[in-house]
């Protein structure tokens, strides 16, 4: 799976959330995408398309918006 299509998986179902419940439903996605095998770096690839989708990343990756800079591209 690619960072494109992990973006489009989420945002297709993100627009029928609750919104009190977004942000635990973007960690279990994340979480579960994992377990699928997405690796670190699509993750670091999917950044940019949904700012609830980045936090649930940063918080499974264990980084902070600092450590982003470090990234070798």
């Amino acid at each position: 799976m690619n960072e494109e299509q992990v973006a489009d998986i989420w945002m297709t179902f993100k627009e029928y959330l609750d919104k009190k419940h977004i942000d635990n439903a973007a960690e279990r996605f994340v979480d579960l995408m994992a377990d699928y095998g997405v690796t670190d770096e699509t993750f670091k690839d999917s950044f940019g398309h949904c700012t609830y989708l980045d936090a649930a990343i940063h918080y499974y990756l264990d980084i902070d918006a600092d450590d982003e800079d470090d990234w070798e591209d």
